[in-house]
Parts: C-alpha cells; sequence; structure tokens
C-alpha cells in the first residue's frame, strides 16, 4: 500500500478538480498504445488487437475460447474474429475441447510459438516506453492504480449488464 503525504495527496486532489476528462487521457493513450503495437507488429501481419490474445496464449495456451473471453475481459465476438485472424495467419489451431465437445481450445502452432521472442521484446519496449522517467515507486503505484481503476469499471459494466438482462 502506498502512502501519499498530506502535500501529495492536495496535489492529487487539486489536479483532478482541474482535470477535464480522465477518459479523454486513457482514450489517448489506447490509440498510441495501438498505433505503437500495430507499427512494431505489421511486419508479421499481427495487428493490435490480436496482440493481447497471442500473448495470452503465450502464457497460457490451450485454453477454451471462453477462457480467453473471460481473462481477457473481451466479448465472445471479439475473441472470435481475433482468433480468426491468429489462424489464418497460421499463428494459432482450434482443436475441440475434451471435456466439453461444444468448445474450442486454442493452441500455438509452431509458427505462433516461435513469436514468443518477437512479442516479449515489444512487450517490454512498449512498457520501457510507457514508464520511462518514472520512478520504481511511480511505476508500482501506476500500475496498481491503473489495475484498480479497470476494476472498477468492469465492476461497473458488470452490475448495469447483470440489471438489465
Amino acid at each position: 500500500m502506498i502512502i501519499l503525504t498530506d502535500i501529495e495527496e492536495k496535489i492529487c486532489i487539486c489536479s483532478l478538480k482541474n482535470h477535464e476528462s480522465i477518459g479523454r487521457d486513457i482514450s489517448h493513450l489506447f490509440r498510441s498504445i495501438n498505433i505503437y503495437l500495430s507499427k512494431e507488429l505489421e511486419p508479421y501481419g499481427i495487428g493490435s488487437g490480436q496482440f493481447p490474445f497471442f500473448m495470452r496464449l503465450l502464457h497460457q495456451d490451450g485454453v477454451s475460447q471462453e477462457t480467453l473471453a473471460s481473462s481477457l475481459r473481451y466479448d465472445r465476438a471479439t475473441i472470435t474474429r481475433s482468433v480468426n485472424k491468429l489462424e489464418e495467419m497460421g499463428y494459432v489451431t482450434r482443436k475441440r475441447d475434451p471435456c466439453d465437445k461444444r468448445a474450442y481450445c486454442i493452441y500455438l502452432t509452431d509458427k505462433g510459438r516461435e513469436m514468443d521472442h518477437v512479442l516479449i521484446d515489444v512487450s517490454i519496449r512498449l512498457n520501457d516506453t510507457l514508464l520511462r522517467g518514472f520512478s520504481d515507486k511511480e511505476k508500482a503505484m501506476f500500475i496498481s492504480l491503473v489495475e484498480k481503476a479497470a476494476m472498477n469499471i468492469s465492476s461497473e459494466n458488470f452490475i448495469k449488464k447483470a440489471s438489465n438482462e
């Protein structure tokens, strides 16, 4: 847990009150990250949209599409489109889930596994760029706060979705 001094807390509150839109800044950050990823991955035929799925499979090969959707907080249609693209490029293959014949598990092909060094290098360079000039304390705080904000909005969306059903 990070404890702010009184001065740091007052600066944060003042800054937040005078801040026009956190959403705008987050949206800009998201778009900028996607542009960066698109340029880095273009030579391999991978789009920024496939990057998170590919990275998840590098760490957890053979997961079901449902698990992939749940762990990345994407809807099924988005997962299907991204997996289709990766399959067309020869990076993944789908196989029936042995425990549930209605479901598919996604596996990296040899070509997909060969991309691990490229994707990890891109990820490291992206993180280094994003966190350039941050102290170790600031890095930890930033990561923690982004995770917390993501959970907050995810929970809110889940509640609203559940109330509409």
